[in-house]
């Protein structure tokens, strides 16, 4: 069974034809205008739509679907995910993955020191941050995803390679 990922949510509709106003959740929000259709996931159900048109505002993506011309159908899909299968997804850098990838990793200090578990991302401004965990009554380690502290990231093994600055337990 083929997987999926998330590249937006609907958050409402703009104009009274249907058009659906989303938050991308994708780095690269240009990467609906690549897209033929996408996946609505909402209430447990999936639905297919095939994009029309794809313009911007502010920082929402407005999409107008084929099936969608009405407001009150597209209000019916408001808080929905729109998630496309892995074989549309935009081809990886080296050294760039997925963060869904990155969840359940087991992290390691250089020396062999295990922290924990990958358990969080926080996306800031600067970089992502991730949250690791040993176990539910130990503190949260935060982790700033940058070069200089992440420095193998394995998932083969499913094993993260770190470097604590100073400051950082």
């Amino acid at each position: 069974m083929e997987q999926y990922f998330e590249i937006g949510k609907i958050t409402g509709t703009h104009g009274i034809r249907g058009t659906m106003r989303v938050f991308p959740t994708t780095q690269d929000p240009t990467r609906f205008e690549r897209l033929k259709e996408i996946t609505v996931e909402i209430r447990g159900k999936r639905e297919t739509f095939h994009i029309q048109k794809v313009a911007y505002h502010k920082q929402f993506v407005l999409l107008t679907v084929k099936e969608i011309t009405d407001i009150n159908v597209a209000e019916l899909y408001k808080n929905g995910t729109i998630i496309i299968p892995d074989s549309a997804a935009i081809p990886l850098e080296e050294n760039e993955y997925y963060t869904r990838d990155l969840y359940g990793l087991k992290v390691i200090t250089e020396d062999g020191e295990a922290l924990g578990e990958l358990t969080k991302i926080y996306v800031t401004g600067a970089n992502d941050v991730y949250g690791v965990q040993k176990n539910a009554e130990e503190k949260e380690l935060l982790i700033p995803a940058i070069k200089d502290c992440i420095k193998k990231v394995d998932l083969e093994t499913g094993i993260m390679t770190v470097s604590l600055l100073e400051g950082l337990r």
